[in-house]
């Protein structure tokens, strides 16, 4: 069986990931290395191609609705990575927000992580911090080719913007002329602005002959109502009568579950017949235990969709 690297660099599909965030920045280091122990066990017998390790930022200067929960830094993913998670066997794809960081800080950053495989740069989540600090996205992927093209490099992409703006495989395009040789989406609950992505880049790399590259979808359960609500304060699309279906179960998660197979198996179907190369990514947005249970079931039955 070939291996990430290969898969990307190949433009396979049917990749499977898992994601999730450090811990918080205050938490003890005897706490650390528990928790670390414990998403090691967890992920001993998952098979998968890979771990996402998040950058989580504050984003409140994104939206003026009130943060569902409160907004605690946590270990940087490189670090936690390094100092945790040293013995886990899959490969490790860190995502690296560029929010607050000027030119000459994210070189330095990159020079103290040369020896990163894969990596996925953030963009700022408004135009304030980049009128602050003077650096882009853009400059982001200049600096990685430049000097650290080793980097396997990904990007994000958010099916719910194309919705709204239309030109969301272009960005991809943009992206992929950048260097980003896979993407990671936004958590998909809203699965036609998903397919309408899909198709619009499908056709779109026919007409103007481009390679397609891998597309990993994100799926995450949801536990309870909070959850659901911190889901839409991040931005994600929940149409309302899925809203309204989470919100009046008898088990909000268990429904969750099984929306989430759902998209995942019509998804899958839909980019099979184009031969569009996708694969996913399973996240769970909470720390709780039912919620991260939940999400490892979602994992094995996604990985069944895929038929590995």
């Amino acid at each position: 069986m070939s291996g990430l690297k290969d898969k990307i660099l190949n433009s396979e599909s049917n990749l499977l990931l898992y994601s999730f965030a450090p811990p918080k920045i205050d938490t003890t280091e005897e706490r650390r290395k528990e928790i670390a122990r414990i998403q090691l066990a967890r992920m001993e017998g998952l098979h998968i191609d890979g771990v996402i390790l998040y950058d989580i930022q504050d984003e409140s200067h994104r939206t003026n609705e009130e943060r569902t929960f409160p907004y605690v830094p946590t270990i940087s993913p490189e670090l936690y990575a390094k100092d945790y998670l040293h013995s886990l066997q899959v490969p490790k794809i860190i995502y690296k927000s560029i929010a607050n960081h000027t030119r000459e800080m994210f070189d330095e950053w990159l020079r103290n992580n040369r020896e990163l495989e894969y990596a996925v740069f953030v963009g700022a989540s408004s135009k304030a911090q980049i009128e602050e600090t003077k650096f882009t996205l853009t400059d982001a992927y200049n600096l990685r080719q430049q000097h650290h093209d080793h980097i396997i490099l990904g990007g994000v992409t958010i099916p719910e913007r194309h919705s709204k703006k239309g030109d969301e495989h272009n960005r991809i395009l943009e992206k992929k002329q950048n260097g980003c040789r896979f993407f990671v989406s936004q958590c998909v609950y809203n699965i036609h602005d998903t397919k309408n992505l899909l198709s619009d880049y499908y056709y779109d790399s026919l007409d103007n002959s481009y390679e397609l590259r891998p597309i990993i979808l994100t799926l995450s359960p949801c536990g309870s109502m909070r959850t659901l609500q911190f889901m839409k304060w991040l931005g994600i699309e929940v149409p309302q009568w899925l809203y309204n279906d989470l919100k009046h179960s008898k088990d909000i998660l268990k429904t969750s579950v099984h929306v989430a197979v759902n998209i995942a198996s019509e998804i899958a179907e839909f980019a099979h017949a184009k031969q569009i190369p996708i694969g996913f990514n399973i996240e769970s947005v909470s720390n709780r235990k039912d919620e991260i249970d939940a999400a490892i079931e979602l994992l094995h039955e996604t990985e069944k969709i895929l038929g590995r």
